[in-house]
């Protein structure tokens, strides 16, 4: 251990290997962990290329069924006799080498020579299926079947129940009838009604799942890859295991502790969605795809065990890891050579030693443990220079205090300057804000002085006199109220108060547009809303009118008077007021100050900067918020949502 720590090139081969490793290590790693997501990818891409192909073939052949059910089934009811439905039956199966067989089963008494019970049924009896195609060799047998209960099959009641066709998927005993298709059946059923619109019959048409299998199973992606095929209960229609196919489900006998992702999946299939999931299936981890078969309720997927998919990947990685161990043994031995031949420490340090005495003292010599004189020797480099360096960066220190008091006092006085500014321009805001109304007030009250002793004023004089008086003293009482709202004082009374008003949405709406057309009484307002007028909500009814007011007053101001409109709806937890107007809206540049206090687009323009900061104020203080509608381009759109409670 000793020999180890005095030479200099064995410890620097160790620490080189040793700071490398983790790096290239996480390297590989990466590229591994890249490579089988890569992988994992390309195998979701295959399958869903597989399974899409599959599905193209199988809705092919279920759409050639569907064609020939359909364009047969109007010769029954125009030659409606038995032998004639007996040759049909023949004949649909005959010509259409897709199709197993074909029944058409009559309501009751529709033929009195045969009772209760007629169906005719056609079945094709070549029973090897992979074989089974347009030039397969075949024979069909037609025959009236024995009389049984065909009207509670569900071939029979589904299409007459939803009165239109339908898939529907049923299993066929072995000798329940005389002539029969053993296994499960896939059977598109059409109702069938006679010139009056009566129910008379349905013609079924059959499609063996066995053969359905073979279609589907023609082609996979990888040699242990399967499908599987459930319908809307998750009951298996397609599965290698024939002992599971239509009396299982995919949740019979499921862990949701342990199969918590088979369940999900069987929830996402039966719920007729398409996508892709990793899902371990008898303790193996595969990827599934999936995708409802179109027209019925039945979800088709190929199962691909990772066994399959990952096998060039697992054998990648033996080769990789046999490699890492020989490189890595093969690079200490050669690191090992090279740093023994390499510039020895004290060149370094000889190195940083000249640069101290050009001046650079921002050189770091840090602290060693070794034992050798070269150790020694750092230590006392680094001594010194800790020395230097805490005495110049006290200068140092000293220095930058200095400079950031004096920027401080800069930016100090600065804001002391733009507040003297601004509380200068506020005050001959204020005043010519105030002067206004108080002069014409005052004006007319001069005229009104003068009227009483002139007995010759008529009404409507007397009448515009008063109103005007009246606008301005309103205009003068809104400039002191909204100021007080804004003070110290204004803003606490609004916290404190409480929010336990039952306020009409559609009212308050109401007086706010009352309240405005004391001011513009021209300009026209549409109120629309999705509320009934007894819709309340619960909050403070005071702050919330003077939200709505300041904004209606503010659109009623800028915009051209003909199309301002509040909107009022219900949206999730909160009430949405939309007030919107035509005219020349707000600027880009100056929807940042907008809801600032005390701050104008145009300093010669009416208003005090007080309006929308405090609408937004009182929004934010019921629990909800005022915000622009940044996308609306005729004038302005502001929103204001309130919560119910």
């Amino acid at each position: 251990m000793i020999k180890i720590r005095r030479s200099l090139s064995t410890k620097l081969s160790l620490g080189i290997i040793l700071l490398s490793m983790p790096i290239f290590f996480i390297a590989v790693g990466a590229l591994f962990t890249q490579s089988r997501h890569i992988i994992r990818n390309e195998a979701v891409g295959r399958a869903n290329s597989v399974l899409s192909t599959t599905m193209q073939r199988v809705s092919r052949n279920m759409m050639t069924i569907e064609t020939a059910t359909n364009a047969n089934s109007w010769q029954i009811t125009r030659y409606l006799r038995p032998d004639s439905i007996l040759a049909l039956t023949h004949r649909i199966v005959k010509l259409n080498p897709h199709m197993d067989g074909c029944s058409i089963s009559m309501e009751p008494d529709v033929f009195p020579e045969y009772g209760r019970y007629f169906s005719a049924y056609s079945v094709r009896e070549n029973k090897d299926y992979r074989n089974a195609g347009e030039n397969a060799k075949d024979s069909v047998s037609t025959v009236v079947e024995e009389q049984y209960e065909y009207f509670e099959k569900v071939w029979y009641t589904s299409p007459r129940d939803l009165n239109g066709p339908c898939w529907a998927v049923y299993f066929d005993e072995e000798d329940s009838l005389a002539l029969t298709l053993d296994g499960m059946i896939a059977s598109y059923g059409q109702p069938i009604y006679d010139d009056e619109g009566r129910f008379i019959a349905v013609i079924s048409t059959d499609l063996s799942l066995l053969r359905l299998s073979n279609i589907i199973g023609e082609e996979k992606p990888y040699p242990h890859s399967y499908f599987l095929m459930l319908d809307q209960e998750g009951r298996y229609y397609i599965n290698p295991d024939s002992a599971l196919l239509f009396t299982h489900t995919i949740f019979d006998n499921t862990d949701p502790a342990k199969q918590a992702d088979l369940i999900a999946m069987g929830h996402e299939m039966t719920a007729g969605k398409q996508g892709n999931m990793v899902v371990k299936i008898d303790g193996e981890e595969c990827l599934v795809c999936y995708q409802p078969v179109p027209g019925t309720t039945w979800s088709l997927a190929l199962v691909c065990p990772d066994s399959d998919v990952l096998s060039g990947y697992h054998k990648l990685t033996k080769i990789v890891t046999m490699l890492l161990a020989l490189g890595m043994l093969v690079i200490l031995i050669l690191c090992r050579r090279a740093v023994a031949h390499a510039i020895t420490p004290i060149h370094q340090l000889l190195r940083k030693t000249k640069s101290i005495a050009r001046g650079d003292i921002e050189v770091h010599i840090p602290y060693s443990s070794r034992i050798d004189a070269v150790g020694c020797l750092q230590n006392s480099f680094a001594t010194m220079l800790q020395s230097l360096n805490f005495h110049m960066g006290s200068v140092r220190f000293a220095s930058e205090e200095t400079q950031r008091k004096n920027e401080e006092l800069v930016e100090a006085t600065r804001l002391a300057e733009e507040s003297d500014r601004q509380k200068t321009a506020f005050i001959q805001n204020v005043t010519h804000q105030i002067r206004t109304p108080l002069n014409i007030i005052m004006g007319f009250a001069q005229v009104l002085r003068d009227m009483g002793d002139n007995n010759n004023v008529s009404d409507d004089e007397m009448k515009s006199v008063t109103s005007t008086l009246d606008h301005n003293a309103k205009l003068l009482y809104r400039l002191v109220s909204m100021l007080f709202d804004s003070s110290e004082t204004g803003q606490a009374e609004e916290l404190n108060s409480e929010r336990l008003d039952h306020v009409s949405c559609n009212e308050v709406a109401r007086e706010s547009l009352g309240y405005l057309k004391t001011h513009y009484p021209n300009v026209k307002i549409q109120l629309q809303s999705e509320l009934a007028d007894d819709f309340m909500i619960q909050t403070n009814h005071l702050y919330l009118m003077r939200c709505l007011r300041e904004v209606l007053y503010n659109a009623a101001k800028y915009s051209d008077g003909e199309h301002v409109e509040i909107h009022i709806s219900r949206h999730d937890q909160t009430i949405r007021f939309v007030i919107q107007d035509t005219g020349k809206g707000i600027a880009e540049a100056d929807r940042e100050l907008m809801f600032k206090f005390f701050t104008k687009v145009d300093d010669l323009s009416e208003g005090l900067g007080l309006g929308l900061p405090l609408a937004k104020r009182h929004a934010q203080n019921l629990g909800g918020d005022l915000k622009l509608d940044e996308s609306y381009r005729d004038g302005c759109r502001f929103i204001i949502d309130i919560p119910f409670n």
